[in-house]
């Protein structure tokens, strides 16, 4: 399985950036993707282990439930 690296716009909006066989280079090209952002626009890049490209876009979509044992500080 490849890791995925996106670009995640405003709106949740994905874009790809590419896809590679390793931890170690996908991890290069996301910090590298990181450092030339603007922190204006909002912009993040993340970086995701999947079985496909589809798999990878709907779990960085997916809306996390709360975890209502969290409050205050350690929310």
């Amino acid at each position: 399985m490849p890791y995925y690296v996106f670009r995640m716009g405003m709106f949740k909006v994905l874009e790809k950036q590419g896809e590679w066989p390793s931890f170690k280079e996908a991890k290069a090209q996301t910090n590298a993707l990181r450092k030339t952002l603007d922190p204006k626009t909002g912009d993040k890049y993340k970086m995701i282990f999947a079985e496909d490209e589809i798999t990878a876009q709907d779990t960085l979509l997916a809306e996390r439930e709360l975890d209502t044992r969290l409050t205050g500080d350690d929310w």
